[in-house]
């Protein structure tokens, strides 16, 4: 496969007209085929250990996990990759599964708290993998990248910094920039939305109602986003001005197109968000009562005798 000058110009002439099947059609493109095999690889062997070893993993973390994965790879090993060099609105698909949609996914696989049940503990004062990475989620810079302050502006930074500059044509160049750009979004993702999940361990623990406000903090910057593409009277950004005659799109509209997948889709996340957070939520309140319970059944409600006799001096007391 021969690159010209302007990186995709050759290749992409030719495209046919676009549609689902095209565009889910496989791909291949080497960096995140590779990067998703080993992410299955690897969660699939930190599986396999702990089940060997007698432990239990829940079948629902598995099964987050392998979507995650697949949603990145649906949207970066098929032909949605060639296509959405050329045309924005597939751009904006790629761009929202895989900031959106797979994060969220891969963070309910918890993968922190896998890998640090499943990697070997060092001997003593040696350093190996558990201990590296439990050094990373103690270090300060994690405890950066992850708060809110930045977070929430990184969020809105890679929609306005990225499409009203520069920074985006010069990053659709070439493949190497597009595959850092579309990095940059997944790892976005990823800070942004592990505190709010809540389901690994990290830095911050936002108490439930915390992590709600911080999901709802990014979504109307989002939508606005959105909406801004949609309303645009011209083409903005220069990659997307020229669209290959043979997808028999104009530029204008595919825009519209884009904006309103990135106005729909910043729903999307804080609908799978809110109900995973109401359960866990449900779930911990569950967990706080049976241990009330369980407490109350041990010592025989003897919490509920000396209560009675604290009111019962106090009552002789005031006579």
């Amino acid at each position: 496969m021969h690159h010209s000058g302007h990186g995709m110009d050759g290749m992409n002439m030719d495209l046919p007209p676009f549609t689902l099947a095209r565009g889910l059609a496989f791909g291949g493109d080497a960096f995140f085929l590779v990067g998703c095999l080993l992410a299955l690889a690897l969660y699939g062997w930190a599986v396999v250990r702990l089940r060997r070893r007698g432990d239990a993993w829940p079948a629902g973390r598995v099964a987050a996990w392998a979507l995650g994965v697949l949603t990145v790879a649906l949207s970066m090993c098929t032909k949605l990759n060639d296509y959405g060099m050329v045309m924005f609105s597939v751009h904006m698909v790629q761009h929202m599964i895989v900031s959106m949609l797979s994060p969220i996914l891969l963070l309910l696989g918890a993968p922190v708290t896998l890998a640090l049940r499943a990697l070997p503990a060092a001997g003593r004062g040696r350093k190996g993998p558990r201990e590296l990475l439990v050094a990373l989620l103690h270090s300060r810079y994690m405890r950066v990248i992850t708060h809110p302050a930045f977070t929430i502006p990184m969020f809105i930074a890679s929609l306005y910094g990225l499409y009203f500059s520069p920074l985006f044509d010069f990053l659709m160049e070439s493949r190497a920039g597009h595959i850092a750009m579309m990095v940059h979004f997944l790892a976005v993702g990823l800070v942004f939305f592990w505190p709010i999940m809540g389901v690994d361990p990290g830095p911050h623990r936002p108490g439930h109602i915390m992590r709600i406000l911080e999901l709802f903090a990014g979504m109307p910057f989002h939508a606005f986003f959105g909406i801004a593409l949609m309303m645009a009277s011209e083409p903005m950004v220069d990659t997307f001005l020229h669209p290959p005659a043979s997808l028999g799109i104009e530029a204008l509209g595919d825009q519209q197109a884009a904006g309103g997948i990135a106005w729909a889709f910043s729903e999307i996340p804080s609908v799978v968000v809110l109900i995973a957070l109401v359960f866990q939520w449900y779930k911990s309140e569950e967990r706080v009562s049976q241990r009330a319970d369980r407490a109350a059944d041990r010592n025989g409600d003897k919490d509920l005798a000396d209560y009675n006799a604290y009111l019962a001096s106090l009552n002789a007391r005031g006579r």
